[in-house]
């Protein structure tokens, strides 16, 4: 079969998710051919993950006939023909609704194929002397064998209708003696790891993928972000994402010296142990941020608004943004004044509307509340919809209010006057107390989350709910 020289790369999808078969530039003359076998830029630009390959393996096979597979692999390969020609054949054994979709297709020279992580792939050579090539985003060895998911070569569901009949096949023993689909355990998905499970936010996240087995959380006891030793014992090759929904958030006792320097190892230096972890690993890093990173004197934030931040709190929050920054696939999700399961603001003015207590509630910060249901929500749609990395504002929608008008209305909607609230400045309500600076406009710019397909609640609506 000879080579068809002079194609431009292109790309053809196939019935398996994520399987995408290769037109290589071949360039031959009277002395042979050369070809761009992995063009890293060009591929990118054609839609080819960035997988990050590692290390370069080559099968040669001496005779026509030789089969091997079926085999899944933990991680991704791009597979190409060096010599020769073979006959591929693969299957879908990731779980999920793909199980067991098969294709296959005849490969030369000029030709190659990306295979992601739990695919299992199969070979027959058609022509002696065949060799092709794997470029893999992780080291072989010999353990990660029992990590691969394997499907018999003659499994009847899956049918592959083989040029050279198995019986006249060369075919290893181990291969001959693989499960049928039936028996086939699905490869299981990487994991996304939540840190900080145990607060507000990580417990809106555990209601928001409930049920889902390849989300794992974990609180500190399970992973404390200041020892190393937590992030030395993890296998990070079982993940895909950390998503950060720890932080240090104690805006007055930051002020202190000791508050500073815990402000300073949770919110600064754990970050950027995950950066790197997410780095090396080619990770997607969620990172929950803080309207603290402004000074609020703008009337609304936008996501590029630089940073201005007032206190120690608003400083590490911001340092912890640029660092996450740098991760190339990062969420950083900035919100307001935060709402969920546990002791907050909402819950705090219930609490006094029913014991009949008439507050002295700040009249003059102005913001949006941001409930951890809707910033759960949030987060699984970013990921859920592989939109753009890069940094989203995320609060609840609406009117900014001030913290006056957000008791008002919880006593309100508790069956307590309104009335009862009396608002005050921030400098009378804060006077003789040692307290951190707080920006006085604290609303978020949301028109970069809703051109992202998501569109928060009204700040209404969610309080609403919320108290019932």
């Amino acid at each position: 079969m000879a080579l068809e020289f002079s194609k431009p790369l292109s790309s053809h999808t196939t019935p398996i998710p994520g399987v995408v078969l290769y037109d290589l530039p071949v360039h031959g003359d009277n002395r042979g051919w050369f070809k761009e076998n992995w063009q890293r830029e060009k591929m990118i630009d054609l839609g080819l993950p960035d997988f990050r390959p590692v290390q370069n393996n080559i099968s040669f096979n001496e005779k026509a006939g030789t089969t091997r597979g079926i085999h899944a692999e933990p991680w991704d390969k791009f597979i190409s023909v060096a010599t020769g020609r073979i006959f591929g054949a693969w299957v879908d054994l990731r779980e999920g609704p793909s199980f067991g979709a098969v294709f296959t297709a005849e490969l030369d020279a000029s030709q190659a194929i990306f295979i992601p992580r739990g695919v299992g792939n199969a070979f027959q050579t058609l022509e002696d002397n065949t060799a092709y090539t794997y470029l893999v985003n992780d080291h072989w060895s010999a353990d990660a064998q029992g990590q691969y998911t394997f499907l018999n070569l003659a499994d009847e569901t899956a049918a592959v209708q083989w040029p050279i009949p198995l019986s006249q096949a060369e075919l290893s023993d181990k291969d001959k003696a693989h499960p049928r689909l039936a028996q086939v355990r699905p490869m299981a998905p990487k994991k996304i790891l939540v840190l900080g499970a145990g607060g507000q936010l990580g417990k809106a996240l555990r209601q928001v993928y409930d049920g889902d087995t390849s989300v794992e959380f974990v609180g500190r006891s399970q992973f404390d972000l200041a020892c190393e030793e937590s992030f030395r014992n993890m296998n990070w090759k079982n993940y895909s994402t950390i998503i950060n929904a720890a932080a240090y958030t104690a805006v007055d006792t930051a002020e202190t010296p000791e508050g500073r320097a815990a402000a300073w190892a949770v919110n600064v230096n754990a970050v950027a142990r995950l950066a790197r972890v997410a780095v090396e690993h080619d990770l997607t890093l969620v990172h929950v941020s803080s309207d603290y990173v402004f000074d609020g004197t703008l009337q609304a934030h936008s996501e590029s608004e630089p940073f201005t931040p007032l206190g120690v709190y608003g400083q590490t929050k911001a340092a912890g943004d640029a660092v996450v920054s740098v991760v190339p696939h990062h969420y950083i999700l900035r919100t307001s004044w935060v709402i969920g399961e546990g002791n907050n603001f909402v819950r705090t003015m219930a609490t006094l509307a029913q014991k009949g207590i008439r507050p002295s509630v700040v009249n003059d910060q102005v913001g949006r509340l941001s409930f951890a249901q809707d910033i759960a929500a949030g987060i699984r749609h970013l990921l859920d919809s592989d939109a753009a990395y890069g940094t989203y504002n995320l609060s609840n929608d609406g009117e900014p209010q001030s913290w006056a008008e957000i008791a008002a209305d919880v006593y309100e909607l508790t069956g307590a006057s309104r009335d009862d609230v009396t608002g005050v400045s921030t400098a009378e309500y804060f006077k003789g107390k040692a307290a951190a600076p707080r920006p006085l406009n604290s609303a978020l710019e949301l028109s970069k989350i809703r051109a992202a397909g998501f569109s928060p609640r009204q700040s209404g609506e969610a309080l609403t709910a919320y108290l019932k």
